[in-house]
């Protein structure tokens, strides 16, 4: 049950899924797709939605967005994920 006048604390990136994340992001530069993956599928639950939150904060999009942009890809992602 909610306690009222306490704020809901937001969701934090561990340590652990911020190497995580900084691991994927290398990957993909490398071009080690599979590494980059296996990084990603390695971020907590908890983490990977203050990663989403932090995006959305900061450039107005998500990872898989932000990715397609620094491709120089066209972004397919459909118009309800942004």
């Amino acid at each position: 049950m909610l306690r009222p006048n306490v704020p809901a604390v937001p969701p934090r990136v561990s340590m652990m899924a911020a190497g995580e994340l900084r691991d994927a992001l290398t990957a993909i530069e490398e071009g080690k797709g599979p590494a980059a993956i296996a990084a990603l599928m390695a971020i907590d639950p908890t983490s990977w939605a203050a990663i989403q939150d932090r995006l959305a904060v900061v450039i107005g999009a998500d990872l898989r967005a932000l990715l397609l942009k620094t491709a120089g890809e066209p972004d397919t992602t459909p118009a309800a994920l942004h």
